[in-house]
């Protein structure tokens, strides 16, 4: 494949204003990263009176040390559930990625019970949903460390139930198709919580913190007048020894996490499903970094798509689709990491031309069974 020659003036005027312009966007990614774990934060004390790890703490536990840990739909529900700018809280109540587990690769989910008491929002229940659908497309073993209020109900739409009911549906495919689930029941879960250790695989179960039950105690005197005790209604301990619910009760969070990692650790899941293997490969010619003073943060501004995938793929180099034809749509095919894939991108508009041509790359790539990248730039598409 040849290398492309890259004619990006790293000295230009126009590169510092994009350096300048994406850092400054980088940076309001960041807070608002911060704005979530800050928000959580707020309520370790009342963790540590618990005796209890917080959210991210629990994750770091659980995550093999030293190995890489992809987070996903960090920015989920930021202005949906809460439509003000200076006080919405991204990530829809909920840590979640692809990171390994005692040598196995997995799809993580955490309650962040120090937001909303980690009840679902909408765009929770959408981003557990999404990454559920990866675990089984992915064969990943999906593993959630619960403490949920379930529903938010203080946000109630239609839509909260259709999403919740699509996760459960989830979690059973999982299962059906031999894809673990596994939970840790780290603290109080009801309603809609107390369903994902109910249909989970592997239980484990905290002590004197973890409780599932469709309702609490409050609700049960409200509703019925009856004066309950939670550790009865759906304390780990009981379901334990009477529901059958928890396969294996820890002491606390941490031993928790050490049990659900020695499980995980137990299932041989590399032998049945090993993961892709490790390839060799070459670095990019150019320095990735320099995306930064490539792309402008005003999407009107074009910029040589080519540019782009030259900094990303191995050794720069490239085979370019159909390069004559539909010009304003770049397909072209390389390697990232060793693996095989396919990139498209735009140089401008898409008329009928780039269509076809876009049509035709989407279907040698599904057939050669290559992962497809899409670098989303469309300024629109010409009608007519």
């Amino acid at each position: 494949m040849p290398i492309f020659e890259s004619k990006l003036n790293t000295a230009s005027d126009a590169y510092a204003k994009n350096y300048a312009d994406q850092m400054q966007a980088l940076s309001h990614l960041r807070m608002l990263e911060a704005r979530a774990t800050n928000t959580s934060q707020k309520r370790k004390a009342r963790f540590e009176e618990r005796g209890q790890l917080t959210p991210r703490q629990r994750l770091a536990q659980l995550l093999d040390a030293g190995m890489p840990f992809l987070p996903l739909y960090n920015m989920a529900s930021y202005c949906v559930d809460d439509p003000d700018r200076e006080t919405s809280i991204p990530g829809g109540s909920a840590l979640g990625g692809i990171g390994f587990v005692s040598g196995v690769r997995a799809m993580v989910n955490v309650d962040d019970s120090g937001i909303n008491a980690g009840a679902a929002t909408e765009m929770g229940f959408r981003k557990m949903l999404e990454m559920m659908r990866m675990a089984y497309r992915h064969k990943l073993p999906f593993i959630h460390l619960v403490e949920s209020a379930g529903a938010n109900l203080m946000r109630y739409k239609v839509e909260l139930w259709a999403h919740g009911g699509s996760v459960f549906f989830m979690l059973a495919k999982l299962s059906a198709a031999g894809i673990p689930t596994l939970t840790v029941l780290h603290g109080p879960s009801t309603a809609g919580g107390a369903y994902m250790p109910g249909m989970s695989d592997y239980n484990v179960g905290v002590k004197h913190n973890g409780m599932a039950a469709l309702g609490g105690a409050a609700l049960v005197q409200a509703a019925t007048g009856e004066i309950a005790d939670e550790r009865e209604l759906g304390g780990t301990e009981m379901h334990a020894a009477t529901t059958g619910l928890i396969e294996y009760l820890a002491e606390d969070d941490a031993d928790g996490i050490r049990q659900i990692r020695e499980v995980v650790g137990n299932m041989g899941w590399n032998t049945h499903c090993p993961p892709p293997p490790l390839r060799d490969f070459k670095e990019p010619l150019y320095d990735t970094q320099e995306v930064m003073g490539l792309i402008p943060t005003d999407y009107k501004i074009p910029y040589d798509a080519r540019e782009l995938i030259t900094r990303l793929v191995d050794g720069s180099t490239f085979t370019d689709f159909k390069s004559r034809y539909g010009v304003n749509l770049v397909c072209v095919q390389a390697k990232i990491g060793g693996h095989p894939v396919g990139l498209v991108a735009n140089n401008g508009p898409m008329s009928p031309d780039e269509a076809a041509k876009g049509a035709h790359f989407f279907q040698i790539i599904d057939q050669a069974n290559i992962p497809l990248i899409f670098l989303n730039n469309i300024t629109g598409y010409m009608v007519g």
